[in-house]
C-alpha cells in the first residue's frame, strides 16, 4: 500500500456537495467530468480528487488547477481512494462520482430536493446514468451512444436530449454519482479496503448502510449524468471480479444479486422506504444457491 499524499487549497463553507473522485491515468475523461460539474451544477461544490499514479500528468494537472486533492505513486484501489479523499471533505453532503461521467445540467439540484424533503439523514440517493450500451442495468437509460470517451463525445446532441426520455423514480440506489450524509458515512466506515481494487465496493458499502438503519435508497430520474462506463476498470483482469463475488459472499452470506434483488429491489419503481425482505420461495431458493456457491468454492 503506497503513502497517501493530501494537497487542500481552498475550503468553501458555501459548498453544497464534497465531490469525491478517484482517477486512474484518465486526465481526458477527468478533465471533461470536473468541467461538466462545473458547468452544470446548479450550486457551488468542493471537488476532491484521489490522483492513482498520475503518470498521464494528472497530478501535476491537479496541482496547477489548485483542486483538492490526494495523491498515490501506485493504484491503491477505489476504495482507499474515497476514503482519503473524504478526509478533504468539508461540506455535510458526500457525493462519489466516477472521472468517467459527465454531469448533465441541474443533477445537483435534484438530488438537492430530494435530500431537502426528507426528515432525517438515512437517505442514500443516486442520479440516473445514461450509457452507451446496454450491458443489463435495469436502472439505467440507454437510448443511443453520445460517444464512449471524450475524442467521440457529442456533447451537444446530449444537452439537447438528455431530460427528454422518460424514466421513473427508481429502487436501489447504490451505484455512483451517490450522495450520502457524513454521518453516515463515517458511521459505517467509508467504503471497506478489502474490495480492493473495488469491485463490489458498491453493494457492500450500500449493505453496511442497510444494517446501520437506511432504508431510503432512491434513484432519481430526473439526477442526470452520462457514464463513459468502466474505462478504469477495464483495465483489471474479470478474476478479480470473481474474487470480489465470493469476498462478498463471505462476508455477507449472500450475494450482491441476492442483495440487489431482495433487499434493494434495484430497478424496480420507487415507492418509498424498502420494507424488509420477504422470505418467499425466490428468497429460500436464492438462500440455497448462495448456500451451494459456497461450498462449491471452499
Amino acid at each position: 500500500m503506497p503513502q497517501i499524499h493530501y494537497n487542500s487549497y481552498r475550503h468553501t463553507d458555501e459548498a453544497v456537495f464534497s465531490i469525491l473522485i478517484p482517477s486512474w491515468n484518465n486526465i481526458d475523461l477527468l478533465r471533461l467530468c470536473i468541467d461538466s460539474i462545473r458547468k452544470n451544477s446548479r450550486y457551488q461544490h468542493q471537488i476532491v480528487l484521489h490522483i492513482n499514479e498520475g503518470v498521464d500528468g494528472s497530478w501535476e494537472w491537479a496541482k496547477k488547477a489548485e483542486i483538492d486533492h490526494t495523491y498515490s505513486s501506485e493504484n491503491c484501489g477505489v476504495c482507499y481512494a474515497v476514503n482519503a479523499a473524504f478526509s478533504l471533505a468539508v461540506s455535510d453532503y458526500i457525493v462519489y462520482m466516477n472521472d468517467d461521467m459527465y454531469a448533465c445540467p441541474d443533477w445537483d439540484y435534484y438530488l438537492m430536493e430530494e435530500i431537502n424533503a426528507v426528515k432525517n439523514n438515512y437517505f442514500f440517493f443516486s442520479s440516473t446514468c445514461i450509457e452507451p450500451k446496454d450491458v443489463g442495468k435495469r436502472c439505467a437509460l440507454v437510448p443511443w451512444s453520445f460517444g464512449h470517451n471524450p475524442k467521440e463525445f457529442t456533447e451537444e446532441e446530449l444537452l439537447k436530449s438528455y431530460d427528454t426520455y422518460q424514466y421513473q423514480d427508481w429502487n436501489g440506489a447504490s451505484w455512483p454519482p451517490n450522495v450520502v450524509h457524513r454521518r453516515l458515512w463515517e458511521l459505517v466506515g467509508g467504503y471497506s479496503t478489502e474490495f480492493f481494487p473495488g469491485f463490489y465496493s458498491d453493494p457492500d458499502f450500500a449493505m453496511k448502510l442497510w444494517h446501520a438503519g437506511v432504508r431510503n435508497f432512491k434513484g432519481v430520474a430526473n439526477s442526470r449524468v452520462y457514464h463513459f462506463m468502466e474505462s478504469s476498470t477495464s483495465k483489471l483482469k474479470r478474476r478479480k471480479v470473481k474474487q470480489a463475488n465470493m469476498l462478498f459472499l463471505n462476508k455477507w452470506g449472500m450475494t450482491a444479486r441476492m442483495f440487489n434483488k431482495h433487499f434493494l429491489k434495484m430497478g424496480t419503481t420507487y415507492t418509498g422506504l424498502l420494507p424488509e425482505p420477504e422470505y418467499d420461495f425466490s428468497f429460500k431458493i436464492d438462500q440455497l444457491r448462495c448456500k451451494l456457491k459456497k461450498l462449491t468454492q471452499s
